[in-house]
């Protein structure tokens, strides 16, 4: 294994943004991603950060990212969301992918938590065959419901 799996720091943030930007556009939304690096370091790093990463990194480069925060059920209680795993294209199929998966799954386990969720795009064959074959289950009757801030602006002023 020529790559380390470790915790992000802030100075990852730079090629976890540029991971963010390649995911987007992966997944057909290249306009779709406001964050900075800036908020990412204040988000993720502050005394009440608001997420945990995990970064891949093969010869002082990072090539992968695994970004994730705690969430509450109220059915089942301690749960972690993974928001994100990103390999970056050329690395895909090095085995980088799992690790970082393999991370946040320890990670939640350590933790006692009860679920760990993620969202997966319908088109997205091989990550959801990829995600049965590791024993998660991938739902079909629930949807994800978004409210963008347009939308909530509105709502809120508007209500």
């Amino acid at each position: 294994m020529s790559f380390i799996i470790r915790k992000g720091e802030k100075e990852d943030m730079n090629s976890v943004l540029e991971l963010i930007v390649e995911l987007a556009i992966f997944e057909k939304l290249p306009n779709e991603v406001e964050v900075t690096v800036e908020q990412l370091i204040n988000d993720g790093f502050s005394k009440n950060s608001k997420f945990n990463v995990f970064v891949a990194e093969e010869n002082n480069v990072i090539v992968g990212a695994a970004l994730f925060y705690e969430r509450y059920s109220t059915w089942k209680g301690r749960i972690i969301h993974l928001e994100d795993l990103i390999v970056t294209h050329k690395k895909r199929g090095s085995g980088i992918g799992i690790a970082l998966y393999k991370a946040v799954l320890k990670y939640g386990y350590d933790l006692g938590c009860k679920r760990i969720t993620w969202d997966v795009l319908d088109w997205n064959t091989p990550a959801k065959d990829f995600y049965k074959s590791t024993g998660a289950t991938v739902l079909d009757d629930w949807q994800v419901v978004h409210m963008k801030e347009d939308a909530l602006k509105n709502f809120i002023e508007n209500s």
